[in-house]
């Protein structure tokens, strides 16, 4: 199998090197926006450098995977779509509602496949959740609490591209939200601070946020994240039912200190960032992705998928601006 990788950023890189071990990718070839970046890439996996994104589409591969900066998702899938290629896309589809459903036509218009990177369904943790909900074992889910606290802000450049807090953030735990209780959420109530540095006012954006939001259930979830978490990348799930409750992403490296006299001892190696945390899920992503090509595998995240978290990012966004309730309905999905 011949794979295209554009991209050799942080993330891509990773990719790159995973896909590099993978046992069914027989070549790799990559591209990137900055050619020197992918030949270093390239040098050290032993992979092949294409001059630019086109040869990517025209030296012949099997599927397409592409990291590249979010503001080039959009087009690429589409390219890839209609060229007839598997294509696999970290998150986001695109930095817009409207960016994403141009794009989801483009592949539901071509019959394509395309896989979206939302890692922590397979993140052992928060697959034992999901399989815990669906037994009963909980009983009546009544709370659900999610997290995601970044250990420093990313480059101030980032920012405006990024999609703000909501979007690129918080949207891996609204896809895990949906995923894990196998519930929609039918209403949210969001809020923001911009009080850290002030390059997230610049880019109004916020450093800091909390959600509450309400399942087709009754059940309450509510979902925080920050920037600014200068004890560690700390990344986990509460699950509260009348039955019983569970944690996920409770650890030996949760950076995360008890002020109990008999409490559990600090981490003394607290997780650096999302490469290290969910390293093994990266790798597992992957390797659904390949055997979706060869047909041996379903799509885990179709796109889709993808749209539904990001329609609670859009609603998030928007109560945050006008101070009030949004109902999912309000945030068009076609």
């Amino acid at each position: 199998m011949r794979i295209g990788l554009i991209g050799t950023g942080r993330i891509g890189s990773f990719h790159a090197g995973v896909l590099s071990r993978h046992r069914e990718a027989g070549a790799l070839l990559v591209a990137d926006a900055d050619a020197a970046r992918a030949v270093a890439v390239a040098d050290r996996l032993g992979a092949t450098a294409a001059p630019s994104v086109d040869e990517i589409f025209s030296w012949g591969v099997d599927a397409v995977v592409i990291t590249s900066a979010t503001s080039a998702h959009g087009e690429l899938i589409g390219r890839a779509a209609r060229a007839g290629l598997p294509t696999f896309c970290e998150k986001p589809i695109a930095v817009d509602l409207a960016g994403t459903l141009t794009a989801l036509r483009e592949v539901e218009a071509a019959d394509g496949i395309l896989q979206l990177g939302f890692m922590r369904r397979f993140d052992a943790g928060y697959r034992a959740a999901r399989e815990l909900v669906a037994s009963g074992r909980l009983g009546r889910l009544h709370t659900v609490r999610a997290m995601t606290s970044d250990p420093e802000p990313p480059p101030a450049a980032y920012l405006p591209l990024s999609g703000g807090l909501y979007r690129d953030c918080l949207v891996h735990d609204f896809d895990i939200l949906r995923w894990v209780t196998g519930r929609e959420v039918t209403e949210v109530y969001a809020t923001g601070s911009d009080g850290g540095p002030a390059m997230f006012r610049e880019a109004g954006d916020v450093d800091t946020a909390a959600a509450l939001l309400t399942l087709d259930d009754g059940t309450l979830a509510t979902a925080t994240a920050t920037r600014c978490n200068g004890a560690g990348y700390d990344v986990r799930m509460e699950l509260a039912g009348e039955l019983d409750q569970v944690s996920v992403g409770l650890d030996d490296r949760t950076p995360i200190t008890s002020t109990e006299p008999q409490g559990p001892p600090a981490a003394t190696k607290p997780w650096p960032g999302f490469l290290e945390r969910f390293a093994p899920a990266y790798e597992a992503e992957l390797d659904a992705f390949v055997r979706l090509v060869r047909g041996e595998g379903p799509n885990p995240c179709d796109g889709r998928e993808a749209l539904h978290a990001l329609r609670i990012a859009e609603a998030c966004e928007l109560s945050r601006r006008e101070h009030r309730p949004v109902r999912l309905a309000e945030i068009p999905d076609a």
